[in-house]
Protein backbone atom coordinates (compact mmCIF):
# COMPACT_ATOMS: atom_id res chain seq x y z
CA UNK A 1 0.00 0.00 0.00
CA UNK A 2 1.22 3.49 -0.90
CA UNK A 3 2.05 5.64 2.16
CA UNK A 4 -0.42 8.28 0.95
CA UNK A 5 -3.22 5.70 0.98
CA UNK A 6 -2.70 5.23 4.71
CA UNK A 7 -3.74 8.82 5.43
CA UNK A 8 -7.42 9.23 6.36
CA UNK A 9 -8.50 12.04 4.06
CA UNK A 10 -11.74 13.87 4.90
CA UNK A 11 -14.74 14.09 2.55
CA UNK A 12 -13.05 16.96 0.65
CA UNK A 13 -9.83 14.95 0.26
CA UNK A 14 -7.99 17.01 2.88
CA UNK A 15 -6.06 16.29 6.07
CA UNK A 16 -5.29 18.82 8.85
CA UNK A 17 -1.62 19.72 9.27
CA UNK A 18 0.26 21.27 12.18
CA UNK A 19 3.60 22.96 11.52
CA UNK A 20 5.91 22.79 14.54
CA UNK A 21 9.29 24.46 14.79
CA UNK A 22 11.85 21.67 15.04
CA UNK A 23 14.32 23.59 17.20
CA UNK A 24 11.93 24.97 19.84
CA UNK A 25 8.77 22.86 19.65
CA UNK A 26 6.69 26.01 19.05
CA UNK A 27 3.48 25.36 17.13
CA UNK A 28 3.72 27.78 14.21
CA UNK A 29 0.52 27.22 12.28
CA UNK A 30 -2.34 24.99 11.22
CA UNK A 31 -3.28 24.35 7.60
CA UNK A 32 -4.67 21.72 5.25
CA UNK A 33 -3.11 19.42 2.67
CA UNK A 34 -4.55 17.39 -0.12
CA UNK A 35 -2.81 14.32 -1.49
CA UNK A 36 -0.76 16.31 -4.00
CA UNK A 37 0.38 18.82 -1.36
CA UNK A 38 1.56 16.08 0.99
CA UNK A 39 3.36 14.28 -1.82
CA UNK A 40 5.09 17.50 -2.97
CA UNK A 41 6.06 18.33 0.63
CA UNK A 42 7.73 14.92 0.95
CA UNK A 43 9.46 15.26 -2.43
CA UNK A 44 10.67 18.86 -2.01
CA UNK A 45 11.42 18.95 1.73
CA UNK A 46 9.44 22.21 1.75
CA UNK A 47 5.93 22.78 3.09
CA UNK A 48 3.23 22.80 0.45
CA UNK A 49 -0.34 23.21 1.65
CA UNK A 50 -3.78 23.26 0.07
CA UNK A 51 -5.44 26.67 0.32
CA UNK A 52 -9.17 26.22 0.71
CA UNK A 53 -9.82 29.93 0.04
CA UNK A 54 -7.79 29.87 -3.19
CA UNK A 55 -8.81 26.28 -4.06
CA UNK A 56 -5.24 25.43 -5.11
CA UNK A 57 -1.85 24.33 -3.86
CA UNK A 58 -0.10 26.92 -1.71
CA UNK A 59 3.67 26.76 -1.52
CA UNK A 60 4.33 28.29 1.92
CA UNK A 61 6.30 31.47 1.31
CA UNK A 62 5.29 31.91 -2.34
CA UNK A 63 4.32 35.54 -1.63
CA UNK A 64 6.04 36.32 1.67
CA UNK A 65 9.30 34.44 1.19
CA UNK A 66 8.69 32.75 4.58
CA UNK A 67 9.42 29.18 3.53
CA UNK A 68 9.20 26.15 5.80
CA UNK A 69 12.01 23.61 5.40
CA UNK A 70 10.57 20.24 6.41
CA UNK A 71 12.76 17.93 8.48
CA UNK A 72 10.19 15.31 9.39
CA UNK A 73 6.62 14.36 8.51
CA UNK A 74 4.62 12.53 11.16
CA UNK A 75 1.15 10.97 11.13
CA UNK A 76 -0.94 10.68 14.29
CA UNK A 77 -2.26 7.41 15.73
CA UNK A 78 -5.62 7.71 13.91
CA UNK A 79 -3.90 8.54 10.60
CA UNK A 80 -5.97 11.72 10.30
CA UNK A 81 -3.60 14.55 11.35
CA UNK A 82 -0.15 15.35 9.93
CA UNK A 83 2.62 17.02 11.93
CA UNK A 84 5.47 18.75 10.12
CA UNK A 85 8.70 19.46 12.00
CA UNK A 86 10.05 22.54 10.23
CA UNK A 87 12.60 25.31 10.21
CA UNK A 88 11.05 28.65 9.33
CA UNK A 89 13.25 30.37 6.73
CA UNK A 90 13.00 33.54 4.68
CA UNK A 91 13.87 37.20 4.45
CA UNK A 92 12.94 37.53 8.11
CA UNK A 93 13.64 34.09 9.60
CA UNK A 94 11.18 33.00 12.23
CA UNK A 95 8.02 34.59 10.81
CA UNK A 96 5.38 31.98 10.05
CA UNK A 97 2.19 34.05 10.39
CA UNK A 98 0.71 36.39 7.79
CA UNK A 99 0.34 38.94 10.63
CA UNK A 100 4.15 39.23 10.77
CA UNK A 101 4.44 37.19 13.97
CA UNK A 102 6.49 34.11 14.78
CA UNK A 103 3.41 31.91 15.27
CA UNK A 104 -0.23 32.07 14.21
CA UNK A 105 -1.12 31.21 17.82
CA UNK A 106 -0.39 34.63 19.31
CA UNK A 107 -3.62 35.30 21.23
CA UNK A 108 -4.35 34.13 24.78
CA UNK A 109 -7.78 34.02 26.43
CA UNK A 110 -7.54 36.31 29.46
CA UNK A 111 -10.38 37.85 31.44
CA UNK A 112 -12.92 36.68 28.87
CA UNK A 113 -11.19 38.20 25.84
CA UNK A 114 -8.57 37.17 23.30
CA UNK A 115 -5.44 39.20 23.84
CA UNK A 116 -2.42 39.22 21.51
CA UNK A 117 0.68 38.42 23.54
CA UNK A 118 3.36 37.93 20.89
CA UNK A 119 4.90 40.90 19.06
CA UNK A 120 4.63 41.69 15.38
CA UNK A 121 8.16 41.11 14.08
CA UNK A 122 7.53 42.79 10.72
CA UNK A 123 4.63 44.85 9.43
CA UNK A 124 2.59 42.56 7.14
CA UNK A 125 2.03 45.49 4.76
CA UNK A 126 5.75 45.37 3.95
CA UNK A 127 5.71 41.58 3.54
CA UNK A 128 2.76 41.12 1.18
CA UNK A 129 2.80 43.27 -1.92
Amino acid sequence: MNWLDQVKWDAQGLVPVIAQEAATGDVLMFAWMDREALQKTAELGRAVYYSRSRARLWFKGEESGHVQQVHEIRLDCDNDVVLLKVTQLGHEPGIACHTGRHSCFFSVLKDGAWQPVDPVLKDPESIYK
